[in-house]
């Protein structure tokens, strides 16, 4: 039995090195080298754009981290200012309305109302 391992796997062997040797014939080495430099090339291309990347992300979190705090601080002030403008106005529409329910002739036309308050309701979808 054990002979007959023996033949079975020089069997495989001798087979395995025709099909090589067969498939050695069917590829030129030059055109393997170019196909292996051309390879080189483009790992070395892309190692290069991994280190720039990585650079850019590295040089983004930077100046993220530097300019967010005044990003929250100019969102806050804004969210403020826009809260302090709906409050002025919504004073000015009740003093107004006031003005026209006790003299009804301050404002004689349309046109007039739409030029004292040219500010759009943010609130209300186009």
């Amino acid at each position: 039995m054990g002979e007959e391992k023996s033949k079975a796997k020089d069997t495989v062997r001798l087979a395995s090195q025709e099909l090589s040797s067969e498939f050695k014939t069917l590829v030129d080495s030059q055109d393997l080298d170019s196909l292996k430099q051309l390879q080189n090339l483009i790992l070395g291309r892309l190692q290069d754009s991994n280190a720039v990347l990585s650079h850019f992300n590295e040089y983004s979190e930077q100046c993220f981290s530097e300019i967010s705090s005044d990003m929250s601080k100019n969102t806050r002030l804004l969210k403020s200012m826009k809260s302090d403008l709906d409050y002025i106005f919504q004073k000015l529409r009740s003093m107004k309305a006031k003005i026209v329910a006790t003299y009804p002739d301050a404002f004689p036309d349309d046109s007039a109302t739409r030029a004292l308050d040219r500010r759009p309701d943010l609130e209300m979808p186009q």
